[in-house]
């Protein structure tokens, strides 16, 4: 009997972020990328931008960044003057194919990347926002592996403001742990990340019930 071809099938993170955007579940314009409140409050976009500048202008010798997950670029697009080159990766095709199309700068590289799973671009610096907090533990795991070739790693998480169980599991998607009571931590089990230097750059209260955004520089060599 002859077989019949193997069918490739995609990996899920891909499909439920590809699906997001195309049914505009984080809000915005319909005819337009749009990453979240996240990526667009002033709120928590100015301050964000401001330790990360500062962090990043503080070398004699520009960086080389890498921000995994870079979205609709709202965010990335006020980072790129401080270093010297800037990749920005996602999973979503046709959200790096708009990306490329309306932000276009000499030290700017987009690439459409599975974190989790594809070899990523070299860097000094690795910025990964929100991001880790809609993905699976595995997905997490496998992502940290790939953090620790990084010297510096800038995680910025959404948190439960009190006490929380972190790393609790979840499927990737849309959701976070919030609603669980929990968070990512990636120091704690199952994770237990080992690094060299931790330091808290930001820390956003957002109101009763609604949790924090904390920004967290690690170093690893």
């Amino acid at each position: 009997m002859k077989q019949s071809p193997k069918v490739k099938i995609p990996w899920p993170t891909k499909a439920a972020m590809s699906q997001i955007y195309e049914k505009n579940l984080w809000g915005g314009n319909p005819n337009q990328f749009y990453s979240g409140e996240g990526s667009h409050d002033p709120v928590l976009v100015t301050p964000y931008i401001d330790v990360v500048s500062n962090f990043l202008q503080s070398f004699e010798k520009p960086l080389t960044v890498c921000d995994l997950g870079c979205g609709d670029f709202n965010v990335g697009k006020d980072l790129v003057a401080c270093i010297a080159h800037y990749h920005a990766v996602d999973i979503v095709p046709s959200l790096i194919e708009y990306n490329q199309a309306k932000f276009q700068l000499p030290n700017l590289t987009f690439h459409c990347l599975d974190v989790a799973v594809d070899e990523l671009p070299s860097g000094d610096c690795a910025l990964v926002r929100q991001v880790l907090q809609h993905l699976s533990n595995q997905e997490v795991h496998q992502i940290l592996e790939k953090l620790s070739h990084y010297r510096y790693v800038i995680i910025t998480e959404h948190l439960p403001s009190g006490d929380f169980e972190p790393n609790k599991d979840k499927i990737s998607g849309q959701g976070i742990r919030l609603k669980q009571n929990s968070g990512i931590d990636v120091l704690a089990a199952p994770f237990h990340w080992k690094v060299n230097e931790v330091k808290q750059l930001l820390s956003l209260e957002l109101g009763i019930g609604r949790g924090r955004i904390v920004t967290i520089l690690y170093e690893n060599h």
